[in-house]
């Protein structure tokens, strides 16, 4: 049963959701911050924490699971296991910040900053 498994659908069908988040994750990734509305950042925040988590561990099983997770991106998985988890190893937990910027000036969406603490 999926009891208490509701998520953020962002108005999209599931394969445009988790290309979405797959690209959120592997953005933040890389460049550490990026901007976005709200609701994509408060649904991308558990994913990106759970991949640090994993990361933390750093056996090959978990990093077999994170480029499953991040669709084989090897330059992203490294990037993740050797510069970002290393700097969270005494960290419990809250691996991420959701800075408010205010609404967006097309559209009144609040946009925020995303960003690894």
């Amino acid at each position: 049963m999926r009891h208490a498994k509701t998520r953020n659908k962002l108005s999209r069908d599931a394969a445009h959701r988790k290309a979405l988040m797959l690209n959120l994750c592997k953005e933040i990734l890389e460049h550490e911050r990026i901007k976005t509305t709200e609701a994509k950042a408060k649904a991308v925040r558990p994913e990106i924490e759970q991949l640090i988590t994993l990361a933390k561990q750093d056996t090959l099983h978990a990093r077999r699971q994170a480029l499953s997770a991040l669709a084989q991106d090897k330059f992203a998985v490294h990037r993740l296991f050797e510069e970002i988890a290393p700097r969270y190893a005494e960290r419990p937990g809250g691996y991420t910040r959701i800075m408010k910027l205010g609404p967006r000036r097309s559209d009144a969406t609040e946009m925020v900053y995303i960003e690894l603490v």
